[in-house]
């Protein structure tokens, strides 16, 4: 019994000692597959890991770029919002033209420049006929001098003259008036005195009718300026209105009100400018034809004086016969 138990304690002991022998080796073996790949592990460094650190850190969670998004919304929307105006001006300025400029400006502003506009084409209209007026009238007032440059007598001169109506055949007329409602009367003097008295009327109404029309072109020369003056200051006021709404001053964006505003000034000066010329060349032209009509006055007078004379003298010779 002993020696089986013995041989039993032998055989554990044996096979303890068998199994703490193996067990060394089985680590070795298992750490013999794993020695080989040590270098291999060693070149993992050289990877670039540091940009998949990088990038791991900008991620961030869906609830914290929400707020980021919505922060960024209204910039990016006010970006949008300019870029897409700054490409409607200058859609806008590239389309600008003086038509569209009229059709695009305010109720105001476009009141303006139609008032303008009807302004300088009275304008116009004046300059056309007074033009033809005084170019008649004065080739007829030196015709109508022409022909009575002969005549002796106030009936000459009315017989020469014919039947057209100038100044001249007024000048006539009252001066035959006149010696006929003075028949009797031995005063020369008096008689001259009342013919020039009507005929200083005859050239003041002359003058009142050749000078038709001037004063409105003097108002139209004096005043268009500053109504379009007016439009622009209406027009620039109107644009500052725009920018404060659309709170951008982009000049793309701001310019084609500015340039309507203008507008109204420069029709001003087109009104203006040909009013004032106009008005001092016709100015100069009334002067000389009044001077043709003074002329006129006188030639009337000296046949009135050439009758008086002429009377008395027939009248001297009558009373020397009938002595």
């Amino acid at each position: 019994m002993m020696n089986m138990s013995l041989s039993r304690v032998t055989f554990a002991v044996s096979l303890l000692a068998t199994l703490s022998l193996a067990v060394p080796s089985l680590a070795q073996q298992q750490a013999a597959p794993a020695t080989p790949s040590a270098p291999a592990a060693q070149p993992a460094p050289a990877v670039q890991q540091p940009p998949a650190q990088s990038i791991a850190p900008q991620a961030v969670s869906p609830a914290q770029a929400a707020p980021a998004q919505a922060a960024a919304t209204p910039a990016s929307a006010l970006a949008e919002g300019e870029n897409k105006m700054a490409k409607l001006g200058k859609a806008a300025m590239s389309e600008l033209s003086p038509w569209l400029m009229f059709w695009n400006a305010d109720i105001i502003v476009k009141s303006v420049m139609i008032g303008l506009a009807f302004a300088s084409l009275v304008t116009w209209t004046i300059f056309l006929g007074k033009m033809i007026e005084l170019t008649v009238i004065q080739r007829r007032l030196r015709g109508a001098l022409n022909k009575i440059g002969d005549a002796r007598s106030l009936a000459e001169a009315q017989f020469a003259l014919g039947a057209r109506g100038s100044v001249l055949a007024s000048f006539l007329a009252a001066a035959m008036r006149e010696a006929r409602l003075s028949a009797g009367i031995s005063s020369d003097a008096g008689i001259k005195e009342r013919a020039a008295s009507s005929f200083a009327e005859i050239v003041r109404a002359e003058a009142r009718r050749i000078r038709l029309g001037m004063g409105l072109l003097a108002t139209i020369g004096a005043t268009s300026p500053f109504v379009g003056l007016f439009g622009t200051v209406w027009g620039i006021m109107n644009s500052f209105i725009g920018i404060s709404k659309s709170q951008t001053t982009n000049l793309a964006v701001v310019a084609p009100g500015i340039a309507e505003a203008l507008l109204a000034t420069a029709i001003g000066l087109v009104a203006a400018i040909p009013a004032v010329i106009i008005y001092n060349h016709f100015a100069r032209v009334t002067k000389g034809y009044l001077e043709l009509v003074n002329r006129a006055s006188g030639a009337a007078g000296r046949l009135l004086s050439r009758d008086l004379d002429r009377t008395h003298v027939s009248g001297s010779h009558s009373r020397t016969a009938a002595e």
